[in-house]
């Protein structure tokens, strides 16, 4: 919070910035200084809860490289790999298909060095690299894949007041101890990307990705050079809502985004037709998106859990149903959570959706 107020001091900040600075400044951001996966950091997530996750995701992958002909070398990159948890287990499941396995090769895009070091202890195995940006990528086919990893990027928010759009910064409060809202009359060329996405609906705030925008744009065009797809899941809504949904995490409570910055994780909802319409423009397909319920039961993971169940003792059984519920259930994950896949023109791999 010092060098948020330190900052402050000098001038105010768009939200954007804000969210930046509060989880990736190399001091101060929640990201880079502990670990905020798992029952004793901040957040759950769905490779944490169950391996099932990974196999399913691992099946999927094999799946779309039979479609692109099983090619000599497939590239595997996880956008935010969290702990290492997906990555370990897709590397241990695949080792049981031998041909597909010796084809894989993984990056694992992490900008945080405290993440990266309890990555590099959970996985040993030369398959696997680190990249710090996109650009690193010169060869494929590849899959990106994202778990919970565009909602984590900052955003910038807009106000509508009758035909004026307000961008949203924060600033000092009078006894410069207190982070408080300010609204600026939006730039020209802000208000022109916005018009170009339809985002001024009902509403009288308007949401703007605009790091996101730029990784969908990267990524679509190392898609469109090296062939492959793109796998993501996130909370979020497919219809256009003009909303806040600005929120933070602490301990696995909700609390106020503005309250305890470098110590909690501030995220947004991802506007899935959005994305959609990104995509699109950037010569990829999206065929729907799908819930995280329909695209797991469509992968099978109640049946696999099935035949895992049948060998277990009755106390395993009930933990394996518990972790089934957490990520299927229309109350927790199942509903809230949206899959995209995006892919070359002309291509028709479908599977899960």
């Amino acid at each position: 919070m010092k060098k948020i107020i330190s900052i402050l001091k000098k001038k105010s900040i768009p939200l954007d910035e804000f969210i930046n600075i509060a989880l990736y400044d190399k001091d101060i951001g929640f990201y880079m200084k502990k670990n905020p996966f798992g029952k004793k950091g901040h957040f759950i997530t769905s490779p944490i809860i169950s391996n099932l996750f990974a196999e399913m995701i691992t099946i999927w992958c094999i799946s779309f490289w039979y479609y692109l002909g099983k090619p000599k070398k497939i590239l595997f990159v996880e956008l935010g790999p969290g702990d290492g948890s997906l990555c370990k287990n897709i590397l241990d499941i695949s080792k049981k298909f031998n041909e597909f396995y010796n084809c894989l090769e993984i990056n694992l895009l992490e900008i945080s060095s405290k993440l990266q070091s309890i990555q590099k202890k959970k996985i040993k195995n030369k398959k696997v690299k680190w990249i710090n940006k996109l650009e690193e990528i010169n060869s494929g086919p590849i899959i990106f894949f994202g778990n919970e990893f565009f909602d984590a990027l900052p955003i910038k928010q807009f106000y509508k007041k009758k035909k004026s759009l307000y961008e949203k910064y924060i600033t000092l409060s009078k006894d410069k101890k207190k982070l408080e809202l300010e609204y600026k009359k939006a730039q020209k060329k802000l208000i022109k990307n916005i018009k170009s996405y339809n985002l001024l609906v009902s509403g009288d705030v308007v949401e703007y990705p605009a790091s996101a925008i730029k990784y969908l744009s990267s990524i679509a065009k190392k898609i469109n050079k090296y062939d492959g797809g793109l796998l993501t899941f996130d909370y979020g809504y497919t219809k256009n809502k003009n909303k806040n949904t600005l929120q933070a995490v602490k301990n696995h409570m909700f609390i106020n985004p503005f309250e305890q910055p470098g110590n909690s994780d501030i995220t947004s909802h991802v506007n899935f037709s959005l994305f959609i319409e990104i995509l699109n423009k950037n010569k990829l397909e999206v065929n729907k998106v799908v819930t995280q319920n329909e695209f797991l039961q469509k992968m099978g993971i109640r049946q696999r859990a099935d035949i895992l169940s049948s060998k277990m003792t009755f106390k395993k059984k009930i933990s394996l149903f518990y972790q089934l519920k957490k990520m299927l259930s229309y109350k927790e994950m199942g509903q809230l959570f949206k899959v995209l896949f995006a892919q070359k023109k002309g291509k028709k791999f479908s599977l899960g959706f």
